[in-house]
């Protein structure tokens, strides 16, 4: 018996489906996730390359659009145990370089920003009211690390009722290994994956659903 029959026996790997009113969250594209000299490596540029592409699509259908910073106070009052595992992100602040988004994703003035201290985009944070002010039902995913911040937001996703969708060529880790280890888990138990074209060609039937 095969890992994938163990799962379905165990009645895991079904699909919680794409539900009607889908938002776009974007998780901690920023510079110092994407540079290979800090926190970056792996297929993160080619997930935020293929974010790019789906990014478009969902401006293109007007849905609610969120991006994830991790931001420190610049005198580090709100330095937790995420920074002594992961050091150096405490230089993460305001207008650090590093913590900025990234260029080619580079928000809009209707877009939401929310800053994070911790792995989750849900953690206390107010990005749960937000999407359910929206009427969301659904989260699509993207962002890195598959296996850090995208894995704990796409788990509290699920956590809040929200259908949740990960983009499987949209996120990317620093290392191969644990972002294909947690995709394959994330899909038995918290989310479904679907790419980013196949993300923006359902997004394109259901705006035609609702002007048919």
């Amino acid at each position: 018996m095969n890992e994938l029959d163990i799962y379905a026996k165990q009645g895991f790997g079904n699909s919680s489906g794409f539900g009607a009113r889908p938002a776009l969250l974007i998780v901690d594209f920023v510079i110092g996730f994407t540079d290979p000299e800090h926190f970056g490596g792996g297929n993160i540029l080619s997930a935020v390359a293929n974010t790019k592409t789906l990014l478009a699509a969902a401006r293109a259908h007007s849905l609610p659009i969120a991006y994830t910073r991790i931001v420190y106070a610049d005198h580090q009052a709100d330095k937790g145990i995420f920074c002594l595992k992961a050091k150096g992100l405490e230089k993460f602040t305001e207008h650090a370089p590093l913590g900025q988004i990234v260029t080619e994703l580079a928000p809009e003035p209707r877009e939401l920003i929310v800053r994070k201290s911790q792995p989750s985009a849900f953690f206390g944070t107010s990005l749960a009211a937000w999407l359910i002010s929206k009427a969301v039902d659904t989260v699509i995913v993207t962002g890195c690390t598959t296996s850090g911040c995208v894995r704990a937001s796409v788990v509290d996703s699920m956590s809040h009722n929200f259908r949740t969708i990960v983009a499987r060529d949209g996120v990317g880790d620093r290392a191969l290994g644990p972002h294909q280890a947690n995709l394959f888990d994330i899909e038995q138990k918290y989310a479904d994956l679907w790419t980013c074209a196949e993300i923006a060609t359902h997004l394109q039937a259901l705006n035609q659903a609702r002007e048919s």
